[in-house]
């Protein structure tokens, strides 16, 4: 097995040597609206109290900026996209000049925006973070689960074959759930499930300075449930190989195994290692405010209120940022929990 310094410190050294300049940003990932209808415990999005989205007017301005870097996949993130007040307007902007839209949700609006949704996304991503009772917990709404079921199940009765992925968040209220929660895909009826790693470390997700190291107590797991964790993911890859390799289960079997890896270097038991990526070369971050960001830990670039995309991702701030990067020494590199590697003969990931 390759060790994993040697790939992140290689895939650094690659990056270190790319033009800083970008001159094709495949994909986007926008926050239309940046409030939220969940109160997910790994997350402080929910307690955001004044409310700023990204406008189809507000888009409009970029268009230029979209087709001079070649913007491809604009993935809808936030807080809930659901909640903006017209997200059919900016999908049908966006969609109107070729862009693949992802829609990444809780699922508590599903239902009763199903039609809707079918109509002006290419595909779905929906959170389910543990069989009922779990995810439940974890989203701190009541029957957040069974919503999440009936608005996927009135989703397929308008468009069949629409795709919608499952993404579990392993913390420490569910990392003991990785089995369940690949029952609990199957049984919404989804398409495919991944697991990541809960951000604990990081300002991201509304958490200006970061967490304190008690209320990062809660979220992340301890010794007792890595080990657990790491028994469970063992599990996972022996019963569940199938699904790993025909891509039911999202991750390969090193991917599953760098999650806890992930977790022990966050109690200091190992050196924690940069995942392989490219983000900053292939992708930014716009949050409901303009802000612009070269993925969603780092520090902002710009705002699309002062400057147009393209001036701020090829901007002193932006190509500075980028030609100083060294991704394996990275302090927020090394705590990543959700890198992208796009390679030169990829036009988009699958």
């Amino acid at each position: 097995m390759t060790d994993p310094q040697t790939i992140s410190s290689s895939a650094s050294a690659a990056a270190l040597t790319l033009d800083p300049h970008v001159y094709s940003l495949p994909i986007l990932v926008l926050f239309p609206h940046n409030r939220c209808n969940c109160r997910c415990v790994m997350c402080d999005i929910w307690r955001i109290s004044q409310v700023r989205e990204i406008t189809a007017e507000d888009l409009q301005a970029h268009v230029e900026s979209l087709r001079r870097l070649q913007v491809r996949w604009v993935v809808f993130s936030g807080g809930e996209s659901q909640m903006h007040t017209d997200l059919a307007a900016l999908s049908r902007l966006l969609r109107a000049h070729g862009v693949r839209l992802t829609l990444l949700t809780a699922g508590l609006l599903l239902e009763a925006q199903a039609a809707t949704i079918a109509q002006t996304m290419d595909d779905l991503i929906v959170s389910v973070d543990g069989p009922p009772e779990i995810h439940n917990q974890i989203r701190r709404v009541r029957g957040a689960f069974e919503t999440l079921e009936r608005g996927v199940r009135a989703l397929r009765e308008v468009r069949p074959q629409i795709e919608v992925r499952g993404r579990a968040t392993v913390q420490k209220a569910n990392c003991s759930q990785l089995r369940a929660i690949v029952a609990s895909a199957r049984q919404l009826g989804l398409n495919s499930i991944s697991f990541l790693a809960a951000d604990t470390t990081s300002e991201a997700f509304n958490r200006p300075g970061g967490w304190p190291a008690k209320r990062r107590d809660t979220v992340a797991p301890g010794r007792e449930d890595i080990a657990a964790l790491e028994q469970e993911v063992e599990l996972l890859i022996q019963e569940h190989w199938d699904e790993i390799a025909n891509g039911f289960v999202a991750e390969s079997a090193e991917k599953l195994r760098r999650i806890v890896r992930h977790f022990r270097a966050q109690l200091g038991e190992i050196a924690p290692v940069a995942p392989i990526c490219n983000a900053p070369w292939v992708s930014a971050v716009i949050e409901a405010d303009g802000t612009v960001r070269p993925c969603f830990f780092h520090r902002p670039i710009g705002n699309l209120h002062e400057k147009s995309l393209i001036e701020i991702v090829n901007g002193d701030p932006a190509v500075e940022f980028r030609r100083q990067l060294d991704i394996a020494a990275n302090p927020v590199c090394r705590r990543c929990v959700c890198s992208l590697y796009l390679s030169p003969e990829q036009t988009l990931p699958a």
